[in-house]
């Protein structure tokens, strides 16, 4: 598995995978165009959408009707270490969803494959290779 990055113009940042372009860039004020979101609010964006479709797909699986699911991700920030400290994810459910499946829905949701993944970090490598002379 290969993820290709191509760095078109300003601080513009594209990777490539999946037959999909993810486009990033910075804040104005961080000397970006804002034309696309950055990458950490890319990453945070993965963590809430993740444990929603385990909560949708939870829900489909059961037959359970999904309007008025909601979910909403907060987060707190640890000032000394420029950090987030804790996030917090609330979801929101229609009032006829079954009492007996609120534990459950939420250990499906604690299943998100981005929150494992930062859990049980893998192993990070950079390296540095020159390109080959024109």
């Amino acid at each position: 598995m290969e993820m290709t990055v191509r760095f078109p113009q300003g601080l513009i940042v594209e990777a490539e995978w999946k037959n999909h372009v993810i486009r990033t860039d910075q804040p104005v004020k961080d000397g970006g165009t804002d034309s696309a979101p950055a990458p950490f609010d890319l990453f945070l964006a993965s963590i809430a959408t993740c444990a929603g479709i385990y909560a949708l797909r939870f829900c489909q699986e059961r037959s359970i009707d999904t309007a008025g699911l909601a979910l909403t991700m907060s987060m707190e920030r640890n000032p000394e270490e420029k950090r987030i400290s804790k996030m917090r994810l609330t979801l929101t459910t229609p009032p006829e969803f079954p009492e007996k499946y609120r534990p459950a829905i939420i250990r499906a949701m604690d299943q998100c494959a981005v929150k494992r993944h930062i859990m049980e970090k893998p192993e990070f490598e950079i390296l540095l290779e020159e390109s080959p002379a024109a």
